[in-house]
């Protein structure tokens, strides 16, 4: 018997090494792979981004204050402390959410693919987590998942679902604002970095074994605590779970790192890239719903930036902001509904 054991131990150390290199390094994928994983997105084109959140109930105006341009932003902008801003949570009550409106309110507009953030950088999440207790489970709207729901919408209407989820994270509790910095560049707390990527993983696994979602988009990586090498480690991670996902460039710096897409923000280059790319916009000024914003481009303007920016190469990520009761505002549909049509003409 201890012979037999020793050498099971003996043919378990010579291919332990071949064992460790086997496992796949997803950075180097071949050009191949790659784009055989990037079909789909380089063809759809054109998608729906979907800002919603505790901010949405806000309109914009805390107060009576309606500072700062982006309406999800509030919290930063205004300077709520975390234990203020989380009693929203009690006044939260989208109850006319309805994922089956907004997902055929995408197709009819001849979006192939959708991306709803899950969790913006205010930390709340759409859907209910076993890692915090600042989710949907704890407002008005415990007992549904609007990450389930919209998920389930977009399989049965063919539309590609994806989620955002933001880096830094202002509730959490690892990260804080430095005196003069603004809420924008949140440090971290001196030996909480570990604990948070954690939450951070734990979370961004749940979303792909919960809800099998088909894009990962980051946004927050400008934090500087948050690095080149946290990036590749991220990227690597979240491939392993699922080989087939596509990630967008800031999950690490996006200023030198470009897998899987770039991602302009309010405009897109001039000519045609190197890379694969998306470039998002809003539909009027902010990207959470903001009651005074109605600086809607119109129609025509959204049609001719789709047709630009697809014949540059890129994809086109176009943003509704649904309201507190969880309605796309009527302006945003009726321009969608419009571009739709102009489509099916071509």
């Amino acid at each position: 018997m201890k012979k037999e054991f020793l050498a099971i131990l003996i043919v378990l150390f010579i291919t332990a090494p071949s064992i460790a290199q086997d496992k796949i390094n997803y950075l180097e994928e071949s050009e191949a792979d790659f784009s055989k994983r990037m079909q789909w997105f380089n063809d759809a084109k054109y998608g729906m981004f979907i800002h919603f959140g505790l901010y949405s109930q806000l309109g914009g105006i805390y107060k009576g204050n309606d500072k700062g341009r982006y309406a999800e932003w509030i919290q930063g902008n205004q300077d709520i402390p975390s234990e203020e801003y989380a009693k929203l949570l009690n006044t939260w009550n989208p109850k006319d959410f309805n994922a089956t409106k907004i997902v055929k309110l995408a197709k009819k507009a001849g979006m192939k693919y959708l991306v709803i953030t899950t969790k913006h950088h205010e930390g709340f999440c759409l859907y209910d987590s076993k890692y915090t207790d600042f989710d949907i489970a704890s407002t008005p709207m415990k007992g549904r998942d609007f990450v389930q729901e919209l998920a389930d919408a977009c399989k049965k209407e063919g539309i590609i679902f994806g989620t955002y989820y933001s880096i830094t994270d202002w509730h959490q509790g690892s990260q804080y604002v430095e005196e003069g910095k603004g809420w924008g560049m949140m440090k971290m707390h001196e030996g909480r970095k570990e604990e948070y990527v954690q939450y951070l993983k734990n979370q961004i696994k749940e979303l792909i074994e919960n809800y099998d979602t088909n894009i990962i988009w980051f946004d927050g990586d400008w934090v500087d605590w948050w690095t080149l090498e946290d990036g590749n480690d991220l990227y690597q991670y979240i491939r392993e779970l699922k080989p087939s996902i596509i990630i967008n460039n800031r999950v690490s710096k996006r200023d030198k790192f470009k897998k899987d897409f770039g991602t302009p923000e309010q405009f897109h280059p001039e000519s045609k890239l190197q890379h694969y790319w998306e470039a998002c916009y809003t539909m009027n000024d902010s990207w959470g719903y903001k009651i005074k914003d109605t600086d809607w481009k119109d129609a025509e303007e959204v049609y001719e930036k789709l047709k630009d920016i697809n014949g540059k190469g890129g994809n086109f990520l176009l943003n509704v902001g649904p309201d507190g009761q969880g309605i796309v505002p009527k302006e945003s549909a009726k321009i969608l509904k419009k571009v739709g049509k102009m489509l099916a003409k071509e």
